[in-house]
């Protein structure tokens, strides 16, 4: 894990050298200073040396001047060394994201993507810049420091070394404790972004059912669990840092107790003293350093870890080394014994299925609901794997092609429409990025969408607002339509894609459907006998079986399954 991040500097190790020069640099010329004020007091005040005391005091002062300016690199290229750590970890974990399968996203939570995506990697970019460098800073201070004391009293070098011990004994004991602590509080932050989200994109039937007390309580709830996490966390911090502090002031006492005893007894003189003084002043915030490194270590610890528990997961489908490109040729497909179950459930949800379309042809899936029509036209583009069984596109089994090819040629229209946040325009040329001007208007056309837009004062530009609140139902239906129009597949899927409009808007979208569906391959499932009826053929499903097959006439004409469910009006969606 630790050397999966450390790769992160590699393209950036330019500026890594760049702060850690810096830091050398500083830290080296801090070690000078107490040396040129000891020399100043103890040689050139007393033997009265103008030049040399000259000397002396200009360099004091370039040595400021100069920490300053390394000062002003160092924080400004290394927290953009950190910024650009954080954001190559948001691309390969947000790139990542997008390889894995419906079966993950089915189980997890998007609130608690949001916070893996932001929060913890705000966490990771200060560990990528503060940790090397602090403990960098730290360590060749302390060395060069100590190096400098013991030239010039031993004795009292070694007793200033008295509390160090101590110091690493209970950074270590604390240090997995307060990981632990803060792996749960980003745990609790993650569940309070869920909450969030869940209730703002749900706004509207949070006031619909005037439930707006019961969201309240159920943030108050992650509210709570998140504050007693925090509360958790910071008890730690605070006995850390506490013992910590006394340890550090007991450094001090150490100084200044075994220099008076070493001045008693003739063993050390003022100066020397003195410069010891003066190197506590340099050391001590070198070891305040490690011990917010420890706090901070153990923060981008956990935060590592939770990145590192996506980038684990390796995505259920996966194309092959031998995958190719899908060439289609018509459009044929092939369902043989087709077996499914998801991962998380005991129960196959289709079972044995096997059907045939021909290139062009329109077949309907009828049902009622939870019969298994949506997770069967799930399984053409691979959003989940087959357990058992073949699917092939013109005679081409879909696991030997390529993923992306393989959806290229599959246009789907489903019944909740999602709309990305911004203007007409960019969700219709969603279906095909860095379409013309004249095929977006062509596919605009080909979806009924011309007089809508013709009424809106920006067109194409007006904005959907998020999820494409500002439309109604029809119009982010004909956006779809358009967007598949666009994309020009060979193989339609219409999953209930009128089922939730009004008439008249359902009039407009089953004739851009309609078109849509000309000279392709189309499986619609749909729960209204007007669209089913058009159907070449309809595969009657229960309980994840196909029981009948047939026309419409032909199967009215068994009076069987589908009989009873047109008799009864039950012919519903979503399977």
């Amino acid at each position: 894990m630790i050397r999966k991040f450390i790769s992160y500097y590699k393209p950036h190790i330019h500026l890594f050298i760049l702060d850690m020069i810096c830091a050398i640099t500083a830290s080296a010329l801090a070690i000078i200073f107490p040396f040129l004020v000891r020399t100043l007091i103890g040689d050139y005040l007393p033997s009265k040396n103008v030049e040399k005391i000259t000397m002396a005091l200009a360099l004091m002062l370039g040595i400021y001047i100069v920490k300053s300016f390394l000062t002003y690199i160092r924080v400004k290229w290394g927290h953009i060394l950190g910024v650009r750590i954080e954001a190559d970890m948001r691309r390969d974990l947000f790139s990542h994201i997008q390889k894995l399968s419906f079966s993950y996203f089915d189980s997890v939570k998007t609130g608690h993507l949001m916070s893996r995506i932001s929060n913890d990697l705000n966490v990771i970019a200060e560990v990528a810049h503060h940790g090397p460098e602090d403990l960098l800073i730290s360590v060749i201070t302390l060395i060069m420091a100590y190096i400098m004391m013991f030239q010039f009293n031993a004795s009292l070098a070694l007793i200033s070394l008295i509390p160090f011990p101590f110091m690493i004994a209970w950074g270590l004991i604390m240090g997995s404790i307060m990981r632990k602590g803060f792996r749960k509080v980003r745990q609790e932050i993650a569940e309070i972004n869920s909450t969030v989200e869940n209730s703002v994109q749900g706004i509207r039937e949070v006031k619909s059912f005037a439930n707006e007390k019961l969201e309240n309580s159920k943030f108050y709830q992650s509210n709570k669990s998140f504050r007693l996490a925090k509360e958790v966390s910071y008890q730690r911090m605070a006995k850390f840092h506490s013992v910590m502090n006394f340890l550090r002031e007991v450094y001090y006492f150490c100084i200044i107790a075994g220099g008076s005893i070493l001045i008693f007894n003739n063993q050390l003189d003022l100066v020397n003293l003195l410069a010891f003084i003066l190197y506590v002043g340099i050391i001590l915030p070198p070891i305040d350093k490690l011990i917010n490194f420890t706090e901070q270590l153990q923060q981008g610890i956990s935060s590592i870890e939770r990145f590192q528990e996506v980038m684990d997961i390796d995505p259920d489908i996966q194309d092959s080394s031998e995958a190719i490109d899908f060439k289609p040729t018509g459009g044929e497909f092939e369902m043989k014994d087709v077996s499914f179950k998801y991962d998380k459930s005991p129960d196959w949800i289709l079972k044995n299925i096997s059907l045939n379309i021909k290139a062009g042809e329109t077949i309907a899936l009828a049902g009622e609901s939870g019969a298994g029509k949506s997770t069967l036209a799930a399984l053409l583009p691979r959003f989940y794997e087959i357990q058992q069984g073949s699917i092939k596109i013109d005679g081409q089994d879909i696991r030997e092609l390529k993923q992306k090819s393989l959806r290229r040629t599959i246009g789907i229209v489903q019944q909740n429409v999602f709309l990305f946040d911004g203007t007409i325009r960019d969700n219709i040329s969603y279906g095909k990025p860095g379409a013309t001007e004249e095929e977006i208007f062509e596919a605009v056309k080909m979806s009924n969408l011309e007089s809508f837009i013709s009424t809106l004062p920006d067109g194409l530009e007006t904005e959907v607002g998020e999820r494409g609140v500002l439309l109604s139902g029809g119009q982010k239906q004909r956006i779809s339509i358009a967007r598949v129009f666009l994309k020009n597949p060979e193989i339609l899927i219409l999953d209930e894609a009128t089922s939730s409009l009004d008439n008249e808007s359902e009039s407009l979208i089953q004739e851009a459907l309609w078109k849509l569906c000309k000279n392709r391959t189309t499986i619609i499932i749909a729960h209204r006998l007007s669209t089913i009826m058009k159907a070449d053929k309809i595969y009657v499903m229960k309980n994840g079986e196909i029981v009948e097959t047939g026309s419409h006439l032909e199967l009215l004409a068994q009076d069987g399954y589908y009989k009873t469910l047109a008799d009864k009006g039950t012919l519903i969606s979503a399977g």
